[in-house]
């Protein structure tokens, strides 16, 4: 069992992870940054919920560039193939649920 105050979760470097499960392949990681990542590829699906913060959401469809801002609360879903970057405004705490091991 575990409780984790996530308000209150910050890691040394940006996208700086606390893992909280694997749950039969499938990991759950709580990230704080203040940086953004860079445009990637999943190698499966990404459930990406914002905790706290404002995220800018930048994705790639059919080759045309996307962007939509992430309120706290909010939850971005990548499909396998989807080409994004996440550039959060500020501090910000996101919950990843994806492929262990994934990008």
């Amino acid at each position: 069992m575990k409780i984790i105050r996530s308000r209150r979760f910050t890691a040394e470097r940006p996208w700086g992870a606390l893992d909280i499960a694997n749950m039969r392949g499938i990991a759950t990681r709580l990230h704080w940054t203040d940086q953004p990542y860079r445009w990637h590829i999943n190698d499966g699906e990404e459930v990406f919920a914002v905790l706290d913060g404002r995220v800018e959401m930048r994705y790639r469809e059919s080759g045309v560039e996307h962007s939509t801002v992430l309120e706290t609360g909010d939850v971005f879903y990548a499909s396998p193939g989807t080409e994004h970057v996440a550039h959060p405004l500020g501090e910000a705490r996101i919950l990843v649920v994806e492929s262990a091991g994934s990008v």
